[in-house]
């Protein structure tokens, strides 16, 4: 197919987006009955993703009766927030409720459009009332290795005491490392320092073991209790093996980390539906997670992530939706660890679908590929597509963030963006403020 057909194609099936009311009804068509939506975003560290997954998430919740909005964030301080939203916490308000995310990169979470959407969350579970259901938020990450261990051993100490000595006795294993991961991982994989892998998963079966025990003492309170200890256990566990490999290839680390997610997601779908009410969860986390691997030259490298296994699992259950742009500004850092900053964003490649999608001229729009066979058979051959992390580094744009992909394999929709703009920390550091100048500030907390 030309050039221009291939325009005109998407020109004819492309949804504007205008900001009214029913700019995603196309969207929520085609999700159906789906139990679960998985939104992606082509960074961390941009407005307009988190603004428009929020819209998305705030319709699927109030006309679709979705029951949790699942993130890619630690699961310990993911609970916090949940607790605040559903009216179970001494956390005054939002801002307190995400002051738990202290890792770096802290405005994934710590950001104004998050905020609002908690302060949205917290008061729409108001207004439904003290026994209705409430929407829950929750972490699917696993980087809070020793602040798990920390709310395992929490637990322990207040249901069963004898446990707790137990299980602190096997955590101390990690003692030597002053809750450095990586140093653990480092020392652990090349035989410098003793493997804590025996202890972490016997504290995980013992736990299990005794779950009947702790999760039937008080209601539906102690199994969501208990379910929050074992799920940080479970964490426990799979990070313990994650921070070994990540000194034996990225590939294995990758694949633990996705199937650390998925399998999280499992748990929750599990815990939720046993509460008596199917669980209708959305997913946020970045394309490179939830856009099928199968249709990336990553997955021919051999990693596999979110989307995969959830397609794979779930089938027809799922919908995937991807976010791009084409230019703008990005909260990012230069490297791991160091301030955020507020960077441009270079102009997308030639040959990449976001450099296809801004000829379109077009300044926002939503292609359902489900919509036409047509559509979704232009949209196969392998392109560029841009991913920025954490870390965005201009001066090696192609090599740093670009990868071939073939879109209509890897999203059933996808919400493109041609220039947006960078997402606002709630701690903004004298380098991220000499970047763009930043729209108003919500007023809404």
């Amino acid at each position: 197919m030309t050039g221009t057909a291939t325009k005109t194609l998407i020109e004819t099936f492309a949804h504007p987006l205008t900001g009214a009311a029913a700019d995603y009804d196309p969207l929520l068509k085609a999700i159906g009955d789906a139990r679960l939506v998985l939104l992606g975003e082509a960074s961390h560290g941009t407005h307009e993703f988190y603004r428009e997954r929020a819209q998305i998430t705030k319709r699927l919740i109030e006309e679709k009766g979705f029951t949790a909005v699942a993130v890619e964030a630690d699961w310990p301080d993911a609970y916090r927030v949940n607790r605040y939203a559903v009216g179970a916490s001494n956390d005054a308000d939002a801002d307190e409720a995400l002051s738990g995310f202290k890792r770096f990169p802290t405005w994934m979470w710590r950001n104004a459009d998050v905020l609002n959407f908690i302060g949205w969350l917290r008061e729409r579970n108001d207004r439904a009332g003290r026994d209705a259901a409430k929407a829950g938020f929750y972490g699917l990450d696993l980087y809070s290795l020793f602040t798990s261990i920390e709310a395992v051993l929490a637990y322990l100490d207040k249901v069963d005491p004898e446990a707790g000595r137990r299980a602190r006795y096997r955590y101390s294993c990690f003692e030597d490392f002053g809750e450095d991961s990586q140093a653990y991982g480092y020392a652990a994989s090349l035989g410098l320092g003793e493997s804590c892998e025996d202890e972490v998963v016997n504290q995980l079966m013992e736990l299990r073991w005794r779950a009947a025990e702790y999760a039937s003492r008080d209601g539906r309170v102690a199994a969501d209790e208990f379910f929050y200890a074992e799920q940080n256990a479970r964490l426990v566990k799979n990070a313990e093996e994650y921070y070994r490999s990540m000194f034996s290839g990225r590939v294995d680390s990758w694949n633990l980390r996705d199937q650390h997610m998925a399998g999280t997601l499992d748990a929750l779908i599990a815990h939720l539906d046993a509460q008596g009410r199917k669980a209708k969860i959305v997913v946020w986390e970045h394309n490179s997670h939830l856009g099928d691997a199968r249709a990336t030259e990553s997955g021919e490298r051999g990693q596999l992530n979110v989307g995969q296994l959830v397609r794979e699992r779930h089938g027809r259950e799922a919908m995937i939706v991807g976010f791009t742009t084409h230019t703008g500004t990005v909260t990012a850092a230069s490297n791991w660890d160091w301030p955020a900053e507020r960077k441009r964003v270079r102009p997308a490649l030639n040959n990449s679908y976001e450099s296809l999608f801004h000829e379109m001229g077009l300044p926002r729009f939503l292609l359902v590929m489900g919509e036409s066979e047509e559509l979704a058979w232009t949209l196969r051959p392998e392109r560029l597509e841009r991913a920025i992390g954490v870390i965005y580094r201009p001066e090696t744009e192609r090599l740093s963030h670009y990868f071939h992909a073939r879109l209509s394999d890897q999203f059933d929709a996808v919400i493109h963006f041609d220039e947006t703009r960078a997402v606002e920390p709630l701690e903004r550091t004298a380098r991220w403020e000499a970047g763009e100048a930043p729209e108003t500030y919500p007023s809404g907390l």
